[in-house]
């Protein structure tokens, strides 16, 4: 009957104290590399060279020399100690509140007119840590922080996910934009069915700022979007405003993407009668996941920004 094989078995440590016996060739000089007495790395060694079968040092005299089999065993165990380095220094980085880089989302608003001036706030004390926004709708950033491409989110609607905890941050109220020269233009609001007769420029599927405009008007006697003079729908609230200015249109936007058109005069501002829109932006994350030491130090950045 054959004798079953022993199965070769090593760790990470006994490997990397073999390199080292390898390169520098003294079992003196490897084991203050490796902060061990010299009598517990030639035990190791002979224990590396029982569980493989094989002597993997020839010791000839004071010189000490790889065998074939130690040859092919310092070549295998290089990438592996190398892998271990650069996880090792990963994990470094991602523990290192104080650099890294990060992923996070953000819808339109809070993409483009909120995250910018804050993240610059941020860089200031922690200049080491990159921030990696990227800008979609709502439910896209949702998604994509379930898959955990995001670490976190900022969104400007509630979600229904359960996985996803949500953290209120910055309140934003919705404003009727208009042309500054449209006919409504001495008036300080309208009413709602007024706006049903006017052409609309309807932001796209998946934004929070259709959601929002969406349960105003079912609240109200429009009774949902249908009765809107949709004439457009818009992928982003700087195409939107565009359309206003070019009389395709008037908008319900947000007061953050307006603030620079109605301070230069190009657009002008209405309220609609009955219909207070106001809503909060939210920062999500999976409850599932890990943040890493810089994430959790930008979301501890936001959340005190809002109080």
């Amino acid at each position: 009957m054959k004798n079953k094989k022993t199965s070769i078995d090593f760790d990470l440590r006994q490997l990397e104290i073999f390199c080292n016996v390898a390169e520098l060739k003294n079992f003196s000089k490897a084991a203050k590399k490796v902060s061990l007495a010299q009598a517990s790395v030639s035990e190791r060694i002979a224990t590396l060279e029982t569980m493989v079968g094989t002597r993997l040092f020839d010791r000839l005299g004071r010189q000490i020399l790889l065998t074939k089999a130690g040859e092919l065993l310092y070549k295998q165990a290089l990438p592996l100690l190398e892998m271990k380095k650069a996880i090792c220094l990963e994990l470094d980085d991602f523990l290192d509140k104080n650099g890294g880089e990060i992923h996070i989302g953000g819808s339109t608003i809070p993409g483009e007119y909120i995250l910018p001036e804050l993240i610059g706030q941020f860089n200031k004390p922690f200049p080491r840590i990159i921030v990696n926004l990227f800008i979609a709708d709502t439910i896209e950033i949702e998604n994509r922080v379930l898959s955990g491409e995001f670490e976190f989110g900022v969104v400007g609607s509630k979600t229904s996910q359960k996985n996803l905890m949500i953290h209120e941050l910055w309140k934003d109220e919705l404003i009727l934009a208009i042309p500054a020269d449209h006919r409504w233009a001495p008036k300080k609001e309208i009413s709602i069915q007024e706006l049903s007769k006017e052409p609309f420029i309807m932001r796209e599927t998946g934004s929070g700022t259709l959601k929002i405009i969406d349960h105003v008007l079912q609240k109200s006697s429009l009774k949902g979007f249908d009765t809107l003079n949709i004439v457009a729908r818009l992928g982003s609230s700087t195409a939107v405003k565009e359309g206003i200015k070019a009389g395709l249109g008037v908008s319900i936007l947000s007061s953050r993407a307006l603030a620079t058109e109605l301070k230069a005069g190009t657009l002008k501002a209405l309220k609609v009668k009955g219909a207070a829109m106001s809503r909060y932006f939210y920062l999500i994350r999976d409850r599932r996941r890990t943040m890493s030491a810089p994430c959790r130090a930008l979301l501890d950045f936001l959340v005190s920004s809002a109080q």
